[in-house]
């Protein structure tokens, strides 16, 4: 095996873990995938044979390509509205760290939208993945103190703005079955009052092949984009969350994935990657 087929085939055994990563500072799986691709073909590129530790090497590859990608998203919408926004490998096993990522849940996603790049990188490397500042701190151009600071500023945010924990998965169904309810039947009034004011609906690149748009802003735009819609759409579990399925043939070809404060709908999620439905804990209920 030569050299370029030994780096593809490590790179590989990181790939959970890099796609973890990049979820959590980007909140869109196609924009992970994306992320992680691009930090291949930089790897790739890279001479790697002064590379001691390749995983923590690796994650500060993917850490950068989604800072720049974090950055480029906040300046297109600047432009679009011209107002103002507010490394070591970790443990050694990918799958479990996906499966820490996953277990902060989409909830966690909203509020890391209120975050500086810089801030959501800091956090989301030192508070979920356990990088430490020093190794953060060449990644966002800053000195570790500084880094630290981004992270506790980030930490606060979070903490005052996140969801309460334990949240009813009883009333976050009644909630799902409202929405679903209210999308069949084309009752636009029962959308605006079950969506936040601030509600996001993302979908991933196999979505946006079938005719989804990739992001949609505001509970008015979502309303209208699910009013008369999502008919064949049944109630679901997702790892134990409230969400829907769109299943013909009893086969899951979408999924919906919904965070949910309180009785309010703030974020959506369109998952029709095979290999990503794939991946779920999914439960098809009655309904």
């Amino acid at each position: 095996m030569d050299e370029h087929d030994l780096l593809a085939e490590r790179f590989e055994e990181n790939r959970a873990h890099l796609r973890a990563v990049a979820y959590r500072m980007l909140g869109s799986v196609s924009e992970a995938e994306d992320a992680v691709q691009e930090s291949w073909f930089r790897v790739s590129r890279s001479e790697t044979s002064g590379v001691e530790n390749l995983g923590g090497w690796l994650t500060t590859i993917v850490a950068r390509v989604c800072l720049d990608m974090l950055r480029s998203r906040k300046a297109r919408r600047e432009e679009l509205l011209p107002i103002p926004t507010a490394i070591t490998e970790t443990a050694g096993d990918p799958e479990r760290e996906a499966l820490l990522a996953d277990s902060i849940g989409l909830a966690l996603l909203v509020v890391l939208e209120t975050l500086a790049p810089a801030e959501r990188v800091a956090f989301v490397l030192h508070d979920v993945f356990a990088v430490p500042f020093e190794e953060i701190a060449t990644i966002v151009g800053r000195s570790a103190p500084a880094t630290r600071q981004l992270a506790s500023r980030a930490r606060r945010r979070v903490q005052g703005a996140g969801p309460a924990p334990g949240a009813d998965p009883a009333r976050q169904r009644r909630v799902v079955d409202a929405f679903l309810a209210a999308s069949r039947g084309g009752d636009f009034g029962a959308l605006l009052a079950l969506l936040d004011p601030d509600v996001v609906l993302r979908a991933d690149a196999a979505a946006v092949r079938a005719g989804a748009e990739a992001e949609v802003r505001g509970v008015e735009a979502v309303a209208h984009t699910f009013a008369g819609r999502a008919r064949a759409a049944r109630p679901a579990l997702v790892d134990g969350a409230a969400a829907a399925v769109w299943a013909p043939g009893g086969r899951p070809r979408v999924v919906f994935r919904f965070t949910i404060t309180g009785d309010r709908i703030v974020g959506i999620e369109l998952v029709a990657d095979p290999d990503q439905i794939g991946r779920l804990d999914l439960q098809i209920l009655r309904g």
